[in-house]
């Protein structure tokens, strides 16, 4: 008898290095990787089985560009299967260099044109909340350079105006911004009121401990530091 494994996080790295071509945002991709794993593997309520349902945990990838280890961990998660990988970026491929929404199970949004992850994930917290669904948690992952986009600062005022306690915002730091922020990232949100959090962003059990401590009436930010780009 044959006993079939899930892939798990020692797979991540084989997954992404099966897709090739675009080297110049492997840095990008990989700095994302364990915030993903993280998310999908302990923290979201999102399966193949229930991707579909109006209750589920949503993850909103902003951060689109070189999406290599978003695809590493859905395959892992049974969304994609492993045979497709080698063939992302071709032109009868349903894997993009961006994540395509309309193609890919359990992609929440097409993404890659930077700035616009928070203000929809805001969109979707107000719109699960006019439902009743506010127990389903709105994820959205960041870039620390892509914080430049004035749409987020207008997103980071009026979210915890609203008081959207199920809304996370995650800020990959590799120190990739151009002029960074005065008292740095964390403040940036802290000041409009958000709860916020920097950790490692290779340390799952810090990460996870950040995601699952109670923000109760306040969004959360997430500032997860990795090593600096280049």
């Amino acid at each position: 008898m044959t006993t079939v494994t899930e892939p798990g996080y020692a797979d991540l790295p084989r997954l992404i290095a099966l897709m090739t071509g675009d080297e110049k945002h492997s840095a990008a991709a990989e700095s994302t990787l364990d915030v993903i794993w993280v998310l999908y593997d302990r923290v979201l309520d999102v399966t193949t089985e229930n991707f579909r349902e109006p209750g589920r945990d949503r993850f909103l990838l902003s951060k689109g560009h070189g999406p290599m280890a978003y695809y590493a961990v859905l395959t892992a998660k049974g969304f994609i299967a492993e045979a497709e990988l080698p063939t992302w970026s071709d032109p009868v491929s349903r894997l993009g260099h961006h994540p395509d929404r309309r193609r890919i199970p359990g992609v929440e949004i097409s993404s890659g044109s930077l700035g616009h992850g928070l203000p929809i994930a805001f969109g979707t917290a107000l719109g699960l909340r006019a439902r009743g669904l506010t127990q389903a948690k709105v994820v959205t992952l960041v870039g620390d350079a892509e914080l430049d986009e004035g749409s987020n600062h207008e997103a980071i005022v009026v979210a915890a105006r609203a008081g959207l306690g199920n809304l996370t915002t995650v800020v990959i730091d590799n120190q990739s911004s151009t002029r960074g922020w005065p008292g740095g990232i964390a403040r940036r949100f802290a000041v409009e009121g958000w709860e916020t959090r920097t950790v490692s962003g290779r340390d799952h059990d810090a990460l996870y401990d950040a995601f699952t401590t109670a923000h109760p009436g306040r969004p959360l930010a997430v500032v997860a530091v990795v090593e600096p780009k280049g």
